[in-house]
């Protein structure tokens, strides 16, 4: 719910029948249905999508990541109205429930309406979020031929979990390691127009690394390269001081809203069962440290789950299951 405060008294009765009493009118839901299916056939279009959903059910296979949360066009063609809204009425209990409150009102006169809403629902088991640990134990390639302008690459491999004293230290370090790999990948060698690394740092976390390239064995040596650089040298004092700083800078310009303080707020609860650390993440980045950050990446960058889109004749897979760099102390492979 967002609104202005002078509105607050109407939308409130809105937003609680809403969240209590849902229609599911057959003729609404028959249309968000059809445009679900819709978004799914484009997005399974897109091979940007379709690298990145091949990863996942290579790398997690066995496990609910694997899963397109977007689900697939023969089960969404199966739900109906009734199902779908006896399942939410299944799924609507306080101990599911998270309320976030972001506002300059009166609290007594929010609190009472928030419980008022509240006597209305079941009151149901305290729901526990389900986290898991990943780590990829050896060099993996898996591909899939496909005729397309350019070959994709997608690599997969285990990272911190939220609420862990290296959650905070590895967000730092894949942000520096986003540009050196951008560096080198895009400016120093052409490879790939928009080369990504990232960390998903949800309830079973991963580190990310996409690229599109008509260089598959090339780029995989630049990426070798720079593993091995940054696992023996580490990062820069100035590299970590100055991502601390934009890291936080995009957090905070991000929170100019109450509805934004509000998500954080609340995903801070979720995923690292402290809701404050929203409020203390500025002091919690000045305790890092530059060989915090370049442990913490020496950590977890071992070895991947590569996933590889394209043409066949391109690629060597031995080059990415066996590494690039031939030295006995070679710290890309374990």
């Amino acid at each position: 719910m967002n609104c202005i405060s002078t509105d607050f008294n109407t939308v409130w009765p809105l937003y609680a029948e809403a969240l209590t009493q849902p229609r599911f009118d057959e003729k609404e839901f028959a249309r968000i249905k059809q445009d679900a299916i819709n978004n799914l056939k484009a997005q399974n279009s897109q091979p940007d999508y379709a690298i990145n959903k091949y990863a996942e059910q290579v790398a997690f296979a066995g496990r609910d990541y694997a899963k397109d949360p977007a689900g697939t066009e023969a089960n969404l063609k199966s739900f109906t109205a009734d199902a779908t809204k006896a399942y939410y009425q299944s799924v609507l209990n306080r101990g599911r429930m998270l309320i976030v409150v972001v506002a300059d009102l009166d609290k007594a006169d929010i609190e009472s309406k928030i419980k008022t809403m509240l006597d209305g629902i079941k009151v149901g088991t305290p729901f526990t979020l389900k986290k898991s640990s990943f780590r990829i134990y050896k060099n993996t390639f898996t591909a899939t031929p496909k005729e397309l302008a350019t070959n994709y690459v997608e690599g997969i491999t285990g990272a911190p979990q939220p609420g862990t004293p290296d959650f905070n230290a590895f967000q730092v370090a894949m942000r520096i390691f986003y540009d050196r790999h951008f560096l080198d990948v895009r400016t120093n060698n052409g490879l790939s127009y928009a080369p990504l690394t990232y960390f998903d740092g949800g309830v079973t976390p991963s580190a990310r690394v996409v690229v599109s390239t008509t260089q598959p064995d090339a780029y995989i040596k630049v990426f070798d390269q720079l593993v091995d650089k940054i696992k023996t040298g580490g990062f820069t004092d100035a590299e970590v001081k100055n991502m601390k700083t934009t890291y936080l800078t995009s957090f905070y310009y991000k929170q100019e809203t109450n509805e934004a303080q509000a998500s954080s707020l609340a995903a801070n609860e979720v995923l690292h069962d402290n809701w404050k650390r929203s409020l203390t993440l500025a002091n919690d980045l000045k305790k890092l440290t530059t060989d915090d950050v370049s442990n913490v990446f020496k950590k977890y960058i071992g070895n991947i789950s590569w996933v590889y889109q394209g043409d066949p004749k391109k690629v060597s897979p031995v080059m990415y299951i066996n590494g690039t760099i031939k030295r006995a102390d070679n710290p890309v492979m374990h």
